[in-house]
């Protein structure tokens, strides 16, 4: 059992998103499922018909957020999680700087992220109580090369997360940080990812690890190696080229 009644997850139609609303409604919690691509989330609806709320929404429209957020707590009956999976990462060759690809990254991976979760915070602030999980990666703890906006994104995300913790604390709302390594989804099926979690292995960690504010990693070696990697002086980090 999740320990959850009433959630809403945004990004909800594949991965991450997709694996913890189904974990949530099979332990009973009421989900709004939150997508843009709505037909995704036609056969989760179809399987816990009681349970899951099916809202069409792109993230990147977030002057609607406010609307889509209220008739979602609205149609729940209540609301004590809000988790933010949705995220995109486009392919950007080798020496590719593409303004195009990196507005859609932070509009999803960063601007959707604050649209909704200062909802959440706002509600759960004056409720006192209430748990809000942002997935984050791994790639925000440093630099690399191969993906600078989505580094950027993620890393600001955490910031983000980490300022929203820091204020949140005292009215007794936890805000929780996750940093997935490799996970098969979708958006990571070209990168032929080796020995990646799955989707189902990695939102039953990230709900066990909901239960406690903070920031966290889903594997204990991935916490010791990015330790590692976060402490590498830049200039010695600039020559592995990771």
């Amino acid at each position: 059992m999740s320990g959850y009644r009433h959630a809403i997850v945004i990004g909800a139609s594949s991965g991450i998103g997709h694996a913890l609303a189904e974990r949530l409604a099979k332990s009973g919690c009421r989900v709004a499922a939150i997508a843009r691509r709505k037909d995704l989330l036609g056969a989760l609806a179809e399987k816990y018909p009681d349970l899951v709320f099916v809202f069409e929404h792109d993230v990147a429209d977030t002057e609607t957020v406010p609307a889509v957020f209220q008739e979602a707590a609205k149609q729940l009956g209540g609301l004590d999680l809000v988790i933010y999976t949705a995220g995109v990462m486009p392919e950007v060759g080798a020496m590719e700087f593409c303004f195009e690809k990196d507005r859609a990254m932070v509009e999803v991976n960063l601007l959707g992220a604050i649209a909704w979760l200062n909802q959440a915070a706002i509600r759960f602030q004056n409720t006192r109580h209430g748990t809000i999980v942002g997935i984050g990666s791994v790639a925000g703890d440093r630099g690399r090369c191969g993906q600078p906006v989505y580094n950027a994104t993620k890393a600001a995300l955490a910031t983000y997360l980490e300022a929203l913790r820091n204020r949140l604390a005292r009215r007794g709302v936890r805000v929780v940080t996750i940093k997935p390594g490799p996970v098969q989804t979708e958006m990571t099926a070209r990168l032929h990812l080796r020995g990646a979690m799955s989707a189902e292995a990695a939102a039953r960690l990230i709900l066990i690890k909901s239960r406690r504010t903070g920031e966290h990693y889903l594997k204990f070696g991935h916490w010791l190696a990015f330790g590692i990697i976060r402490n590498i002086p830049s200039a010695i980090f600039r020559r592995l080229r990771v």
